[in-house]
């Protein structure tokens, strides 16, 4: 026998009842998430001062980081300065989103921002193998104006462009990023979930540190990049 604990076993027809037991729950969380996205949609904004940020190519104004779409998601990355590993969250969050094109069809673009300088962030995404567009604030108090200032945390920022006017639409930061991550949506549904001491599981269930499992940047690069 297993020396790990298990779920109880049960007839097929115990575990269906209690399978739509959760099904309602989950079916009215739904509905509250359509519910928050609908008000989420109704949010005023914020017209955003013409800033300019560093990329590949140079100095690029605000509005032209839309890339011509008319909405931005932008996640400000965390940057500690003279640090070979950028933080590890951030790194893997972002390693998540490789094919983004789809988001063109719905008139919008996704990048990353950090405060670390232009050349250094671009070696860093090389070196854990990103595929998101980087862009520098290092020259800018934009990432501070939007929640990640410098030595800060991770934030994410939502953007509506009129022509060259740019509005701030939308921020979260914390546990709000989660809902953007397929990693943890996957994670929860195992029976072990996320092995966290802080989650609420059953007697005996796997439980570590938290952020115990979380993959390191070493581990990302290894995995995605070109790990050095």
């Amino acid at each position: 026998m297993s020396a790990t604990a298990l779920p109880p076993i049960v007839d097929a027809a115990t575990w269906q009842h209690r399978l739509d037991t959760l099904r309602a729950r989950e079916k009215a969380v739904t509905r509250e998430l359509d519910a928050v996205a609908a008000e989420r949609r109704r949010l005023p904004m914020v017209r955003m001062p013409d800033y300019t940020l560093e990329g590949e190519e140079g100095p690029v104004r605000l509005a032209d980081v839309f890339d011509g779409a008319s909405q931005l998601i932008v996640y400000n990355h965390m940057w500690f300065p003279g640090e070979t590993w950028q933080c590890g969250g951030c790194t893997g969050f972002t390693a998540q989103f490789t094919r983004l094109e789809v988001l063109a069809g719905y008139d919008a673009r996704f990048v990353v921002v950090t405060q670390g300088p232009i050349d250094e962030a671009l070696a860093y995404r090389e070196r854990v193998g990103n595929t998101m567009t980087w862009y520098s604030t290092a020259n800018s108090p934009f990432g501070a104006d939007v929640g990640a200032p410098p030595g800060g945390g991770f934030a994410v920022n939502v953007f509506l462009r009129d022509g060259d006017a740019v509005y701030r639409t939308w921020h979260t930061n914390g546990r709000g990023t989660e809902q953007l991550s397929y990693t943890f949506a996957l994670i929860d549904l195992l029976p072990y979930g996320r092995r966290e001491e802080w989650q609420d599981s059953p007697e005996g269930w796997p439980q570590g540190p938290t952020y115990g499992g979380w993959a390191s940047s070493q581990d990302i690069a290894a995995l995605y990049g070109a790990g050095t």
